[in-house]
């Protein structure tokens, strides 16, 4: 199982963990070392639609989390120019986090 973070532009966000088979969690991340997404690059595959369903009943408390796999992101568009290859390790490049 991976785990997944869903990072939303609510002011209440909580950043809730879910978890995924690794199956499932190869169609939201679909490309090799692939740990961020966005909901509108996803939104629009019905396969990806019901993994999502089921993944909403799996939530994991934080406390019980080890490690975080995923990042998918909703209404959050701004932030890909931030993630270019869609990887964590695009923030950590120049060795310094970009400002918003």
């Amino acid at each position: 199982m991976k785990n997944i973070q869903i990072i939303d532009r609510a002011i209440n966000c909580a950043y809730d963990i879910y978890s995924a088979t690794d199956e499932e969690f190869l169609k939201i991340f679909p490309n090799p070392g692939q740990d961020i997404q966005f909901n509108e690059d996803i939104e629009d595959d019905e396969e990806v639609r019901q993994i999502l369903a089921r993944l909403w009943k799996r939530r994991v408390k934080k406390s019980e989390v080890h490690g975080i796999h995923g990042t998918l992101f909703y209404q959050l568009s701004e932030k890909k120019r931030f993630y270019p290859n869609k990887k964590d390790h695009d923030l950590t490049i120049n060795h310094s986090r970009p400002q918003d």
